[in-house]
């Protein structure tokens, strides 16, 4: 109990130094750390200037873990992501060595990923599901923790390509980064503007943080707790009037998983129905497809996932 005590306190320690440089974004900070706890990868959504790439820079340097940007265009390939094999000459003649591409990081930021050509987009789902990278007929595996946090922009919509179900579907979170208000507004151009940044300070390194991952996996799940998860995902297969498509297995999997990190987070050892709402939010909004009479009565997906969760707790409740 005492080192699950410790890496608690270290946990909280590295939020409160994350939020020193990131001013106004709490709720996509918790989110972000919680899918670095569980191993999950994170889409983030949201205009431009949002502080999406200092977000994934200062969590690289608060866990000491290293950090690549990719800037996805039309014409990137699919090497200038994975790496490539490369002709080396030496005293024995010629010979092919493997030169790893920006993919070989702990924190991968794939920058407006929907601005790539479908072929390099696949580039990482390889990495995203299965952690490795194969070039011709041999694999590579990538140092664990391994993360990647895409980012759309959802105003531009020249020169995009949607992600594919399949590839959203690989994504634990996804997170809708907000204009901030006026009062935090302020905060932001004062940090930036005629001031020195604050130092950020590395809390914990790559060992503390997998050692943490692994005291997570061993929080319990109450069995109502877990039918009340199976129940929110079946529930997005039984919505028949707004959703063709509903969650996959994949989701029941990210709510576990998530549930359990936020509980951690809140200095606690087992999963509350709290943890499970908390993150219904960006684990499903992402996994459902919506048909054509909720586009044209402009229903969202987080409309119908707050019907299903007011729908299951008079349930839970009756």
């Amino acid at each position: 109990m005492a080192e699950i005590e410790f890496y608690q306190q270290k946990i909280r320690e590295c939020e409160q130094e994350i939020e020193k440089g990131i001013v106004g974004q709490k709720d996509i900070i918790r989110q972000v750390m919680l899918a670095l706890l569980t191993g999950g990868n994170v889409l983030l959504e949201g205009m431009p200037g949002l502080g999406k790439t200092m977000l994934v820079r200062t969590i690289g340097k608060v866990f000491l873990l290293s950090f690549k940007r990719i800037q996805f265009t039309p014409d990137l390939m699919p090497s200038d992501v994975t790496g490539t094999n490369i002709m080396v000459k030496g005293e024995g003649g010629s010979s092919f060595r493997f030169q790893k591409g920006p993919v070989f990081a702990n924190l991968v930021l794939a920058d407006e990923v929907n601005r790539a050509t479908p072929k390099t987009q696949s580039a990482l789902l390889e990495a995203m599901q299965e952690h490795t990278v194969t070039v011709g007929n041999e694999s590579h595996f990538l140092e664990e923790p391994f993360l990647v946090l895409a980012t759309q922009n959802p105003i531009e919509q020249e020169g995009t390509y949607p992600l594919p179900e399949a590839q959203l579907d690989r994504f634990m979170f996804k997170v809708l980064v907000t204009f901030p208000d006026k009062a935090d507004l302020r905060r932001i151009v004062e940090l930036t503007e005629g001031q020195e940044a604050p130092e950020i300070r590395g809390i914990m390194d790559r060992e503390a943080l997998l050692e943490t991952r692994r005291l997570i996996t061993q929080i319990p799940i109450a069995d109502a707790v877990m039918d009340y998860i199976l129940d929110l995902v079946m529930a997005t297969h039984e919505e028949g009037r707004y959703i063709s498509e509903g969650a996959s297995p994949r989701a029941a999997q990210a709510l576990i998983r998530s549930s359990r990190a936020r509980a951690f987070m809140e200095g606690r050892f087992n999963v509350s129905f709290e943890d499970v709402k908390s993150v219904a939010f960006p684990v499903l909004r992402h996994r459902m497809i919506l048909n054509f009479d909720a586009v044209s009565e402009g229903i969202k997906e987080d409309d119908l996932i707050r019907q299903i969760i007011e729908s299951k707790e008079k349930n839970l409740y009756a």
